[in-house]
């Protein structure tokens, strides 16, 4: 297990060959890039975080991760500090025996980092800026990890 909460960018590349020649053999590698996205209104986006807590609370979800599926390893890597569009913002990636495992561990961790981990947003644009409250869809999709 990885986690890093850091303002430096993340070489996917890199990370995504370190899961690749975990034991036992990898057999599919899922994973997901946030990026800062274009706007006409959003110029940066500003993330802060506990520290300390952020990393437990991640941890936490990837524990329960490894005992939901069977996966040989998982990075979770989150930035902080004002980042522009196109900025990398957070990998989770995910490395199992079989696709549907890392698939299923990758949208479950995406989901909860969403929604449960103490991340702060705040989009800046020309004229003001604004905190972002989570959206009733990420809580929504929080759901179907409760009906296994």
């Amino acid at each position: 297990m990885k986690i890093c909460v850091q303002r430096e960018d993340f070489d996917l590349n890199a990370e995504l060959d370190a899961l690749k020649h975990k034991r036992p053999p990898v057999g599919a590698i899922v994973a997901f890039t946030g990026v800062v996205r274009a706007s006409d209104t959003v110029s940066s986006l500003t993330l802060e975080h506990y520290p300390g807590m952020t990393e437990r609370e991640i941890a936490r979800h990837v524990e329960y991760a490894n005992g939901r599926w069977p996966l040989f390893g998982v990075t979770v890597i989150h930035r902080i500090g004002e980042l522009r569009p196109g900025d990398n913002i957070v990998l989770v990636a995910v490395a199992a025996e079989h696709r549907r495992a890392a698939f299923e561990a990758t949208e479950f961790l995406m989901d909860y980092l969403k929604t449960q981990v103490p991340f702060w947003k705040q989009e800046a644009g020309q004229e003001k800026s604004q905190w972002i409250e989570a959206r009733d869809s990420d809580e929504a999709a929080l759901t179907r990890w409760h009906q296994d």
